[in-house]
C-alpha cells in the first residue's frame, strides 16, 4: 500500500508542476486590448495599401491608357485591393473582441464586402473614379469608426511581398 501511496504523490506532484508550467487563459482585458491592436495593425496596413498602390497612382494618372508603367502599376494596384480587402476583413474580425469597436465597425462590413471584386477589377483596367472613392470612403469610414472606439487607424505600407504573399 505504501509503494501505491508513493506513486500517488509523486503523479500529483508532476501534475501541479505541468499545471504550473501550462500558460493561463487570456483575461476578457486581455482579449479586449490585444482585439484592438490586432483592429489597429490589420486596418492600417489596409490603408497603407489602399493609399500607396491605388489612390496615390490614380490620382497621378497611371491607369490612364498610354501611360508609362501602366500595366506594371494595375497589376500593383489589384494586389493591393485584395491585399486591402482581405485585413478590413480581418480588421473586422479583430473588432468584434472588443465591445465599442464592434459596434461602431458594425455597420461598415456592407461597404467592405462590396470592395471584393475591386481588387480585379483594378488589375484589369477597368477601375474608374467610383471604384477609386469607394476604397477610399471605406478605408476613412473605417478609421473614423476605429477612432471613434478609442483605436486610433494610422497608415502602415506594407511591403510588396505582404501583397503578394
Amino acid at each position: 500500500m505504501a509503494a501505491f501511496a508513493e506513486a500517488d504523490a509523486a503523479a500529483s506532484a508532476e501534475d501541479a508542476e505541468a499545471a504550473a508550467a501550462s500558460p493561463l487563459p487570456t483575461s476578457p482585458a486581455e482579449k479586449q486590448k490585444f482585439a484592438k491592436a490586432r483592429f489597429v495593425a490589420n486596418a492600417g496596413l489596409a490603408a497603407g495599401a489602399t493609399y500607396q498602390w491605388i489612390i496615390k497612382p490614380y490620382k497621378a494618372g497611371k491607369f490612364k491608357k498610354g501611360a508609362k508603367g501602366r500595366t506594371f502599376a494595375l497589376v500593383k494596384a489589384g494586389l493591393a485591393g485584395a491585399f486591402a480587402y482581405n485585413r478590413l476583413k480581418a480588421a473586422t474580425e479583430n473588432a468584434k473582441g472588443d465591445p465599442l469597436l464592434s459596434k461602431a465597425v458594425g455597420p461598415l462590413t456592407a461597404g467592405i464586402d462590396s470592395l471584393k471584386g475591386l481588387g480585379s477589377k483594378l488589375r484589369k483596367g477597368q477601375a474608374g473614379d467610383a471604384d477609386i472613392g469607394a476604397f477610399e470612403d471605406v478605408i476613412n469610414s473605417v478609421k473614423e469608426a476605429g477612432k471613434s472606439a478609442g483605436a486610433t487607424v494610422t497608415d502602415k505600407i506594407p511591403s510588396a511581398g505582404q501583397l503578394t504573399g
